[in-house]
């Protein structure tokens, strides 16, 4: 029975991988012990018990980005959760840890080497974080979701993804799909969705509040899902053929319907739509350190989706861009087919193989 650690943890980028990795592990090892590390205020917190995995705590010891008292004291901190981590590696007997970046990976990187345990890291985001910086530096193989991530060793494995999107036949449940949102089975449907709290700049330009770019939908003969977020105002006119929700649950259910997408760029968010082959034109979150833009570059050289910067995303340019690109079905085909070549519904079966290969199984 081989024990294995997932560390990382922080958000649902960091978080979601590991838990579609840890299925992956159970589905195919029902003996193994399969143990996450993360820490106590992260989503983890709450997503790997709720998952069924034990969760074993480490502290939250973020880097310090200015020389201030937190950068005084965190060689310190860090020493004690690297000393946790430790611990937990001898108590357990694991015998490979693998990181998804965040708090939790940096210290179990540092613990692994010590103990001579090795390593495995999954880096989610086009633009690596710095705990996967250091982890793949001594890393026994380092996978990445996009092609272009600047990691040492790095190969391109794809996304880990969620169960419902690796197993989703789009067509044989388009039906029930419908019905979930009161839309036409039979027409062609548009879905614009910014994530869990939303889009502000999507919502102005689709909403009947602001561009009311939902009615050029309409226009061209299409149907719009409309997911605004759970904070959103954004009226809903009670129009046949344009669904509005503030939150969607079952995003299987929603993707099984989308004939085209216009979303945000988040690293699952762009490796579920690519997997499942549905065209898309991406607008990336302007905060941060543009890795949305880095995100969807992929997609957007294979020719599977288009990019609107979000400061230029208007009514008007839906009207210019997107409202044609629903009126040529050639073009739609084709970036189905383009998605084929940055998707993939493997990444877990992927990042398996490289938990084999640092524990020197054979293939």
């Amino acid at each position: 029975m081989t024990t294995y650690l997932l560390a990382g943890g922080g958000t649902a980028g960091h978080v979601n991988p590991l838990l579609a990795v840890a299925d992956a592990l159970r589905a195919r090892e029902p003996d193994a012990e399969v143990l996450v590390l993360g820490t106590r205020e992260g989503l983890e917190a709450r997503l790997v018990p709720e998952r069924g995995y034990e969760l074993l705590f480490v502290d939250k010891v973020p880097f310090p980005r200015r020389p201030d008292r937190a950068a005084a004291v965190f060689p310190q901190r860090f020493g004690r959760a690297v000393a946790q981590v430790r611990r937990h590696l001898r108590d357990r007997g694991v015998e490979v840890v693998v990181g998804f970046g965040g708090y939790a990976a940096a210290p179990a990187y540092v613990a692994a080497r010590r103990e001579r345990i090795p390593t495995v890291v999954h880096e989610a985001n086009a633009r690596p974080g710095l705990a996967n910086v250091l982890g793949a530096r001594r890393a026994a193989a380092v996978g990445v979701a996009f092609a272009g991530t600047r990691l040492r060793g790095a190969r391109v494995v794809g996304m880990p993804l969620r169960r419902e999107i690796v197993e989703l036949d789009p067509a044989a449940r388009r039906e029930e799909a419908a019905v979930a949102f009161g839309l036409d089975p039979a027409r062609p449907v548009l879905l614009v969705f910014g994530g869990s709290l939303g889009a502000q700049r999507l919502n102005e330009a689709f909403g009947e509040d602001g561009g009311a770019a939902w009615r050029d939908v309409q226009g061209a003969g299409w149907q719009l899902l409309h997911v605004t977020g759970e904070r959103s105002t954004t009226p809903d006119p009670d129009v046949a053929g344009y669904a509005v929700r503030r939150y969607v649950d079952r995003m299987d259910l929603a993707f099984a319907l989308a004939d085209a997408v216009v979303s945000r760029a988040g690293a699952a968010t762009v490796s579920e739509i690519s997997a499942l082959g549905i065209p898309a034109v991406y607008v990336p979150y302007a905060v941060g350190n543009g890795e949305q833009a880095l995100n969807a570059a992929s997609a957007v050289a294979a020719g599977a989706a288009a990019l609107i910067p979000d400061a230029d995303f208007t009514a008007e340019r839906v009207r210019r861009e997107v409202i044609p690109l629903l009126a040529e079905p050639a073009r739609l085909e084709a970036m189905r087919r383009a998605a084929a070549s940055v998707g993939t519904r493997s990444g877990s079966e992927a990042v398996i193989a490289l938990i084999d290969e640092a524990l020197g199984r054979g293939t």
